[in-house]
């Protein structure tokens, strides 16, 4: 006798449960943040006023590596943190090599003055910068860019269902 079934498993249903622990999982992922921090966040967005979900991305959006990645410097997130790790950039004049830092409306960030004259720095004179959110803004020749609002959910492009990620941390 042959049967039907390919692998010999049924598929099952995912649950509730399974679909919001995939979509927390897929946001840690995409902001590269451990459990720990991500739950630090969480808690962080649930004391603010507002709606707990956004607060959360809003939060994650000024994280400093997510910050450097949006404005262009780095081609991903990793590699905007590795940058930021080593000390490439200044907040308001003062050196940050913390990925985590929130930075706040109205923060300069730039390419660190030993730095500028990095062959990496210097390739990113020469080139444009594409779809920049609306709240933050980048010269590219100056190397040095400012945050001009706080993001809203409207400026989080990730396709996130943070009230999945809110519904499974409020059991």
């Amino acid at each position: 006798k042959t049967s039907n079934r390919t692998s010999g498993r049924k598929s099952r249903k995912v649950s509730e449960y399974g679909i919001q622990l995939r979509e927390k999982q897929r946001a840690k992922f995409i902001y590269c943040v451990s459990e720990k921090q991500f739950r630090k966040y969480y808690d962080m967005a649930d004391r603010m006023k507002g709606i707990t979900g956004e607060n959360m991305l809003s939060l994650l959006e000024r994280r400093l590596d997510n910050v450097v990645f949006r404005m262009g410097v780095g081609a991903s997130r990793t590699q905007a943190r590795q940058l930021v790790n080593h000390a490439h950039f200044t907040v308001n004049g003062k050196t940050v090599n913390i990925p985590s830092y929130s930075v706040k409306a109205g923060d300069v960030i730039a390419v660190k003055e030993n730095s500028r004259n990095n062959k990496f720095f210097e390739q990113i004179k020469t080139m444009k910068v594409a779809n920049m959110p609306k709240w933050l803004e980048f010269d590219p020749e100056k190397l040095e860019g400012k945050v001009l609002a706080l993001p809203t959910r409207e400026d989080v492009d990730s396709q996130i269902a943070e009230h999945m990620i809110v519904e499974l941390y409020s059991k």
